[in-house]
């Protein structure tokens, strides 16, 4: 896909976009003049009265990362990737935090705490969630006065946390949690066999550190703390696991697949899917939402045109990585490509009769 660019009327009006051989050509005819670089636009010097054909605007979202591409007649003439700041929101909030704490407890007098006094208003996201919705509605704006924007895509999509860390998780395992029947010194200290993660000593006293240091982004969850002796946690400090056990491969791979990866990324996606959405529907537009990917119990419609098996299957479908799929129908019909899937209905715990 090569980026079109977008086209403006002396009037500011959003025309549809032409190819870069044309912009050029109209340019250099002095039919029209740049209008801006990011992304490029140009303005002609007339008024157009014709009506472009409407575009629609598809939003992949994902924690670091967002996608936005411009869709016309099912083709792609616009594409871009937007790249969050989440973690460098994070960090300044923390600077700012502890430089304020700091010149509180150095230069004012005691006053009493305001934290009960403070309340948050409904929708309320943290800076770093809120960062995400505001940039991606900035950008759908600007997409609004460059191209005849007639619809907005959004994914909705949400993730299941626990299934994320449990693939077999099922029934009451959702309200136990991996501490079921623990306190969190007790369990690390079964967890890691009452010895140092890093040097393996055994009857010291052992402190509770985090494997991914805090300064950079790690987390409190009880898969990012392991036990260390005082000598091992000092000497590591704020290095990252992978630099202080550099010289020790083999106690690296211990530890790394001791830990699990972090659920922040889904977490952030889950947080702002609703809040993103209602803000898109502010701008006046249709707004559909979707998902990718299809799960094991939906129900889809297959018309397969090739093979031995042509045919059109309505049924449910067991979904395997290799995208060759089984669809429940009259009869279990195997191997169905799943290019030749289209799901009609999520699954949603009932059964029903097709």
């Amino acid at each position: 896909m090569s980026n079109q660019i977008f086209v403006l009327d002396t009037n500011h009006k959003p025309l549809t976009p032409c190819t870069a051989g044309m912009a050029r050509s109209l340019l250099k005819a002095g039919r029209a003049d740049v209008f801006r670089q990011f992304p490029f636009t140009i303005i002609l010097k007339k008024e157009v009265t014709a009506t472009p054909e409407p575009i629609e605007i598809k939003i992949d979202t994902g924690s670091k990362t967002t996608g936005l591409a411009l869709v016309q007649k099912e083709e792609a003439i616009f594409g871009a990737e937007l790249s969050h700041r989440g973690q460098a929101i994070k960090n300044n909030l923390e600077s700012r935090r502890s430089l304020r704490r700091g010149r509180r407890n150095r230069k004012t007098r005691y006053r009493q705490a305001r934290f009960l006094n403070r309340t948050r208003p409904k929708g309320w996201l943290a800076p770093t969630l809120e960062h995400r919705v505001l940039t991606i509605m900035t950008w759908v704006r600007k997409f609004i006065k460059l191209a005849p924007i007639g619809s907005i895509v959004s994914e909705l999509v949400r993730f299941d946390l626990q299934q994320i860390e449990n693939p077999e998780i099922s029934g009451i395992e959702y309200q136990q949690g991996e501490l079921q029947g623990y306190e969190v010194r007790e369990y690390l200290l079964e967890k890691w066999d009452r010895k140092c993660a890093y040097c393996g000593a055994e009857n010291v006293p052992l402190q509770v550190e985090h494997i991914h240091p805090k300064s950079k982004g790690g987390s409190n969850r009880i898969s990012n703390l392991a036990l260390a002796c005082e000598p091992c946690n000092t000497k590591k400090g704020v290095q990252s696991i992978t630099d202080f056990l550099a010289k020790k491969p083999e106690v690296l791979k211990k530890v790394v697949t001791q830990t699990k990866r972090s659920l922040k990324d889904a977490a952030a996606v889950n947080s702002t899917r609703w809040a993103l959405l209602n803000a898109l529907k502010t701008n006046g537009l249709p707004v559909g939402t979707g998902s990718e990917g299809f799960q094991t119990g939906d129900i889809v419609k297959a018309i397969v045109t090739t093979g031995k098996k042509i045919g059109e299957y309505v049924g449910r479908v067991a979904v395997r990585s290799t995208g060759s799929f089984n669809i429940s129908a009259s009869t279990l019909i195997q191997g169905i490509s799943h290019k030749y899937c289209k799901t009609i209905h999520r699954k949603d715990g009932y059964s029903y009769g097709f």
